[in-house]
């Protein structure tokens, strides 16, 4: 019995699926369901096992054993996953635009968290010109860190080293 299952253990079904698209997100099939459900931007480990637990799916299956009907009821309950969670799992509460508390995944994340840099940037902010900057925005020492990918100052002293200390421009 037990040489058996060593043999079927490491070897993969028939109707394996290496790659399991949901969200328009390419999941690996070789991951636990759960750990497979990360990698859809806006799912971490909590709201993905809220997701496999009310869609009834083996949460220590792998993704690519699922049948197509398990994928499809996963799909439907991400795409429900709003309306399940408690306010405070929701990662866009109080939208500006409308209000409401979302829970936004996929692309539709990236485009929202580049449209608030942009109305950042638009309503001049604080925030927003250190964006636009690239500055650091959150209140870290910038003194002696963060200093890579600036302009050094050195080659500057080198240009007008060779122009014989003549400046371009009015003087």
């Amino acid at each position: 019995m037990s040489e058996e299952r060593e043999k079927t253990e490491g070897v993969a079904k028939e109707d394996f699926k290496h790659i399991v698209r949901i969200l328009d997100t390419d999941l690996n099939g070789n991951r636990r369901v759960i750990y497979s459900l990360c990698g859809i931007t806006g799912i971490g480990r909590r709201v993905a096992r809220n997701v496999v637990l009310s869609s009834g799916v083996d949460p220590n299956a792998k993704m690519g054993n699922l049948t197509n009907e398990d994928i499809g009821k996963l799909k439907v309950s991400v795409e429900g996953v709003e309306k399940r969670l408690p306010w405070w799992m929701l990662n866009r509460r109080k939208d500006l635009i409308t209000g409401d508390d979302l829970h936004i995944m996929g692309t539709d994340m990236e485009l929202k968290f580049r449209e608030d840099i942009n109305l950042l940037r638009k309503i001049r902010s604080y925030r927003g010109i250190r964006h636009e900057r690239g500055l650091r925005v959150r209140g870290q020492r910038t003194k002696s860190t963060g200093r890579r990918g600036m302009v050094v100052g050195v080659v500057r002293k080198k240009i007008l080293a060779k122009t014989g200390g003549k400046r371009d421009g009015p003087s």
